[in-house]
């Protein structure tokens, strides 16, 4: 069986999909890979066949052991490649996940191996994100919060950020929002922004963004 890039693709982005929370679909493939519908039902008949997913009556499509094996390790090595950018090289944060899309096909076992040894393998992404599966429900399980879930007036440190939309990585960049950033909501807008708080400015943001920023509310200093 010969695992191409296309089929890596593919078993990531249920991986990734998976790690949001979605029940994963041919939709969820369209619309996560920008592909038509009759290109994802081809694949999900390769990958079927090659028994790397599998597919129930409602069509909620799932990793097998082959298939988690495959996207999990392709996830680690674009984990790794994004940190040796930002870490190594000094890239900006917001760009990193482009290149790593790239380069994470083209890595050999023994260089992915010497850039465990050179970066470790426990430390976060630049967004912030683990190389794990962590899915909305095991982050709130470790008290973290999506922004748009913030009450006013409770002080927050931003953890992570969706990565797959490089607009969204972009523009929050250009507003000073990213994983470390400490900032606190403010007010809730009538046109569903949020107010927000960020070193003494006043930022807008839409809950639509917000909601693809991961917080962790911290305690507000004591008085006295």
């Amino acid at each position: 069986m010969k695992i191409t890039i296309s089929k890596e693709n593919y078993l990531k982005t249920i991986a990734e999909a998976e790690s949001e929370g979605e029940v994963v679909k041919a939709s969820t493939l369209v619309r996560w890979l920008n592909v038509t519908p009759p290109a994802v039902t081809m694949a999900i008949k390769r990958l079927r066949r090659d028994a790397l997913i599998n597919v129930d009556a409602e069509g909620q499509l799932t990793l097998t052991d082959s298939g988690r094996e495959i996207a999990t390790r392709l996830l680690q090595r674009h984990h790794l490649i994004e940190r040796m950018l930002t870490e190594i090289f000094g890239m900006e944060w917001y760009k990193v996940h482009d290149e790593a899309e790239q380069l994470e096909h083209a890595v050999s076992a023994d260089f992915e191996h010497r850039l465990v040894e050179k970066l470790g393998a426990d430390a976060a992404c630049p967004h912030g994100n683990r190389v794990e599966a962590d899915t909305p429900h095991q982050r709130r399980a470790r008290g973290l919060l999506p922004l748009s879930d913030l009450t006013a007036n409770a002080p927050a440190q931003v953890i992570s950020v969706f990565e797959r939309d490089r607009k969204l990585l972009e523009y929050l960049n250009g507003l000073g929002i990213h994983p470390s950033t400490k900032l606190e909501v403010v007010s809730r807008n009538y046109d569903e922004t949020l107010t927000l708080r960020i070193a003494d400015a006043a930022i807008q943001l839409g809950a639509a963004a917000a909601s693809k920023i991961w917080v962790q509310p911290v305690a507000p200093p004591s008085g006295g």
